[in-house]
Order: C-alpha cells, then structure tokens, then sequence
C-alpha cells in the first residue's frame, strides 16, 4: 500500500527545505496538520506486549551507560525448549519507570508504518533512510551531546522534549559519536507533539526529557562518504569489462593488462564526479531494507477464486 505520508506534510516545501535548511542550520517544522509519528506508544505497547523483538533492535541507558540486556530480555519455551533473548515488556516499563531512556534502533524493518514513510523520504532525498525511536521519562537525558553521522528529522510523538543544537564540524575530517567540545549553542527548544526537529549532519545535539513521558521517532538520512565513493568509482569502472578468467603464457597476460588499462582509461575519461556521487549514493540507499508485506489475504482470495472456478 503506497505512504500517506510524504516529505512536503513535515517540512512543507521541500525545495525551500533544501535551499534553506538542508546542511545549513537546525530548524523546527510545525505542519498546520500536525504530523504524527507512525509509532506510537499504543503501538509500541502492542509491539513489546507480543514479545518478538531481539536485544539487536533494542538498547537500555542510564545516567549515560548501557544497560545490559540480561535486564530487560527474559526466555520463551516453545515446544518444551527455552531460547533466550526476547525483550520483555514487563521489564522495559519497569526500567522506564526507574529512569532508563529506551532506544529501539532500524524501526523501518520491523514496523510497516514506518518503512512506509522511512521509503517515501528517503525517496524524494535521494538518501538511505533509517529509523529510531526513543522514549525517555522526565529530566532524564538518553544520549550525551554528540554527532550524529546523518541529517536527522525528530517527530515528536509524546510528552516533550528539551533540545540543544550546537555547530557543526568545521571540516571533513571528524568523527560521529559524543563530543567534548561542542561549539556555541545554535537553537535550544521544547520540541511538541505534532512538531518537527531537523538536525543537519554533523551538528553537535543533546535532549532531555520534559513533561510526561517523552516518546520521538528520529529518522536518519545517510549520506556517502570517501569510501563509497572509491566503491562507486570501481563499479562505474569496471562496467562492460570482459577479461579472460586465466589466459595462456606471459603474451596474453600483458595483453589483458593492456585492454583493462585501456578500458578503464576510456571509462574514467567518461565518467563525471555527479556521476560518481549518483552511483554512490543509490548504492548505499539499495542497502536499506525493503518492508514488503506479504500479501497473504491476496493469495487467500486467488486460491478461493481457482477452487470456485474448479467446482464450476
């Protein structure tokens, strides 16, 4: 089923986004109808309630350390066998009531409502698009300021939330992660339900929870860097290349050295930098998993159409 969701309803027209915003400052969106989060805590709950989700999809902080997933993780017995490792609702909540901050990491590849809006923005950017989201109680922070290597939009689903945007790195050679030095402070805001953040890549940020209970989906856009670019740039390169597997004596190796050279030369002289970016960058993007449901009832309707057309 296509997304009833697009870019343009968060951060209204998406070229003055881009012109504006994009790479250049932090910002904050506050669509006439105010744009929800495909996860919601009722859907969270059902989600943890069913049990399935692995501690790979799950982290636990508190006071800025990772709690272990012994404490939120218990067994299931099936067919008399216990297999350890599936998150516990019971446990999750109580640990959110403790004061932990809950992180559920790749949402986009488990929850079809949010691989749908995580596909059209990443659609109309052009960019791999993941998904994250986080619930965090009141006057606790889940994550020290940090960067984060990629363009976030933060939609604000429950309670609020304080956040700190500060500067972005002053050249290529940085590194995602916390940081100790933060730069001066570009926007401070109380971000809403129904609200929109975005945080250009590289800018240093940091959230504490405000009223309530404070639940927020963070999608994040990735872009390429120097090694995807040497990848792509192998690829372009080594389009339409046939070369014998194992040639015969000295003679023939030197001669498929020199038709490889002579194919990469021509296919390098053709080649443009956009070019290499483009191919980067749907490289990365065709990484992203693909939510495709099934369509079992689509099945189940074909089969019941051949069996009534058999008893014909």
């Amino acid at each position: 089923m296509p997304s009833p969701f697009s870019l343009t309803q968060i951060v209204g027209e998406v070229e003055e986004f881009m012109s504006t915003c994009w790479r250049r400052k932090p910002a904050v969106f506050r669509p006439a109808a105010p744009v929800g989060s495909p996860l919601t805590l009722p859907g969270l709950d059902a989600v943890l309630t069913a049990g399935f989700l692995q501690p790979c999809y799950v982290e636990v902080t508190r006071t800025g350390e990772t709690v272990p997933a012994e404490a939120y993780c218990t067994p299931r017995t099936i067919h008399q066998t216990a297999y350890p490792g599936f998150v516990d609702g019971t446990k999750i909540r109580r640990l959110l009531d403790g004061g932990s901050t809950l992180l559920l990491r790749c949402v986009e590849q488990w929850h079809a409502d949010t691989a749908a809006l995580a596909s059209a923005i990443g659609h109309e950017l052009g960019r791999k698009t993941e998904a994250f989201f986080f619930v965090t109680p009141p006057g606790q922070q889940g994550l020290a300021i940090h960067r984060d290597d990629a363009d976030v939009l933060v939609l604000q689903a429950n309670g609020s939330k304080q956040w700190h945007i500060h500067s972005g790195p002053s050249d290529g050679d940085w590194q995602p992660g916390p940081v100790a030095e933060d730069g001066p402070e570009l926007l401070s805001i109380q971000l809403h339900p129904g609200e929109v953040l975005y945080i250009p890549r590289g800018f240093a940020h940091y959230a504490t929870g405000q009223e309530g209970l404070s639940a927020h989906m963070s999608f994040t856009l990735r872009e390429v860097g120097g090694a995807h670019l040497y990848k792509a740039l192998q690829r372009l390169l080594a389009q339409g290349l046939r070369l014998t597997p194992r040639p015969l004596g000295d003679e023939a190796l030197t001669e498929q050295a020199r038709a490889l050279l002579d194919h990469m030369a021509d296919r390098l002289a053709r080649t443009s930098p956009e070019e290499v970016v483009a191919a980067a960058r749907a490289a990365l993007r065709a990484e992203a998993h693909r939510h495709v449901s099934p369509e079992l009832s689509v099945l189940a309707q074909s089969l019941a159409g051949e069996a009534t057309t058999g008893e014909g």
